[in-house]
């Protein structure tokens, strides 16, 4: 990481003190930028000064997005042992609706932000653990950066994150009447349920999901027909 990212890294950690729970930089940060991880209860407040303050002067907000932890680091690329925690979970197709008293792991949901200062040439990520909440919430910060109005509903259809004191948070992507958010690890690939039109109630309605499940897992060993059929073949030749 160049000198001005690490002169920006201790201003941050200068400035914000423990309203800044971890700093990310070096060769622990694939992209040679900077990652700093705010608490939740702070969001606002940081979120202000990065965009106000000149030694800072973020004006710009890029992207906001979400991201489920879950199974995060595990191999799900073990094709002779893969279970339907992985890419198999294509095997098994049921509904799954969250149920409101379980807590969540308080790193499982995060909503991630990425800063441009013009002014300072410089850019910066910030990212932000939902907690234990069910359903997962953190502050808006459309009353800082107005780009976030959208990003903020991506990422509660997408991942139903809420964000708090956003005016109007409602799905953007999907249908009024989807179940589920199809960017959740525990998302069923095959969804939940589909739409088609009945021509008897001359309208669209919903139905329990029609597709066959398929397993996705990978395979490295194949020992189908094709080959097969090709060493009938060299073997007939000789």
């Amino acid at each position: 990481m160049n000198s001005r990212y690490q002169a920006l890294s201790a201003n941050l950690s200068a400035r914000f003190g423990d309203a800044i729970e971890d700093v990310i930089q070096g060769p622990n940060d694939a992209h040679g930028e900077l990652t700093v991880v705010v608490a939740k209860e702070s969001l606002t407040q940081v979120c202000a000064a990065l965009r106000d303050e000149p030694d800072f002067a973020f004006e710009m907000l890029i992207d906001i997005c979400g991201v489920d932890y879950l199974t995060y680091g595990e191999s799900e690329w073990e094709t002779r042992s893969a279970s339907n925690s992985g890419f198999s979970r294509g095997v098994d197709r049921e509904v799954v609706i969250p149920d409101p008293a379980t807590e969540y792991d308080s790193q499982r949901f995060a909503v991630v932000y990425q800063l441009l200062s013009v002014s300072n040439n410089q850019r910066l990520r910030l990212r932000v653990y939902t907690g234990t909440a069910n359903p997962p919430v953190v502050p808006s910060v459309i009353e800082i950066w107005s780009s976030a109005d959208w990003y903020e509903r991506e990422a509660f259809d997408l991942f139903g994150i809420l964000f708090e004191g956003h005016p109007d948070l409602r799905r953007i992507l999907t249908d009024y009447g989807f179940i589920g958010h199809p960017f959740r690890k525990d998302f069923p690939l095959s969804g939940n349920v589909e739409v088609k039109y009945d021509e008897e109630l001359g309208r669209v309605v919903y139905q329990p999901v029609s597709i066959e499940p398929r397993t996705l897992v990978p395979r490295t060993i194949r020992d189908d027909n094709r080959y097969v059929s090709a060493d009938k073949e060299s073997g007939d030749n000789g």
